[in-house]
């Protein structure tokens, strides 16, 4: 992904909390709140390409058909109802290649995932903040209708289904790309922990990110140099920002232990020296 006039590269923690809460006063209510969404890359030079896309070859003619599958076979490990929207969210949750893309209200939950990849830690990392307000105001007439009726700005399966019932009546639409979120069920404790909702293109093929650059009014991004990885993530951990903490379970718990436990480094190259010496 190239830099873009969009973005903001911070130099210290503190450089960090300016850039984090950015514009999220709001004088109307005389209270900090928010318009943004947060995304977080262990590297700079990801894109926000979606696990369908990434698939290759023909991925736009797959998707139903992985999601009818998905549907056919998970009927004894969920139960979403009959709503397209809900087990979306589902396969999603799940692992299965689709169009939406995880986000996050918490800044602090996407520096985690900034941060999370100690393999990572010699790349930049990035946050991609949406100003999911103002993109509510691009949507096509009727689905900004339905959520100006619902006081929302972002819409819930139950509040899209009676416009679109399938991913095709989406689609058709509007021919011009758009960009909607939505706010996934509570699936389980992880969701809810993260704070977390989706971004859908009303096309598979659509990519969000050349889409945001035809709306460089809409975004940010903020650029996590890897000489401050390290200082960042000792302090969300401190914060009690953790694997633990957004992945309840012992998968969280030992991919935390594991990573919190993991020297730097300078640290592994120090003990290797001093083997060397011993030897």
């Amino acid at each position: 992904m190239l830099p873009t006039l969009n973005d903001l590269v911070v130099n210290s923690w503190a450089d960090l909390q300016q850039a984090l809460f950015r514009d999220t006063w709001d004088g109307r209510i005389g209270r900090y709140r928010s318009p943004f969404v947060y995304r977080g890359l262990r590297s700079s030079e990801w894109s926000l390409t979606t696990s369908l896309q990434r698939l290759g070859g023909e991925y736009g003619q797959l998707e139903n058909h992985l999601l009818r599958n998905f549907r056919k076979y998970a009927r004894d490990f969920g139960q979403p109802g009959t709503s397209v929207w809900n087990w979306l969210a589902l396969a999603q949750h799940h692992g299965l290649p689709t169009r939406l893309l995880d986000w996050t209200y918490s800044p602090y939950v996407a520096l985690h995932f900034a941060t999370d990849d100690l393999d990572a830690y010699d790349q930049d990392g990035v946050i991609w903040a949406i100003n999911y307000v103002k993109a509510s105001e691009s949507l096509p007439a009727g689905l900004r209708a339905a959520l100006h009726t619902e006081g929302s700005n972002v819409f819930t399966p139950e509040l899209l289904e009676p416009l679109c019932t399938n991913l095709r009546d989406l689609e058709l639409l509007q021919q011009e790309p758009f960009l909607l979120f939505l706010e996934p069920p509570s699936l389980d404790a992880r969701i809810v922990h993260q704070y977390a909702l989706f971004s859908l293109m009303n096309s598979a093929s659509a990519t969000l990110h050349e889409w945001l650059e035809e709306h460089p009014e809409l975004f940010f991004r903020i650029i996590i140099p890897a000489r401050l990885k390290w200082e960042v993530r000792d302090k969300l951990d401190q914060a009690g920002i953790t694997e633990r903490v957004l992945f309840p379970g012992l998968g969280g718990l030992s991919r935390w232990l594991h990573r919190h436990y993991t020297p730097t480094l300078s640290q592994r190259q120090n003990l290797a020296g001093d083997d060397t010496l011993a030897g």
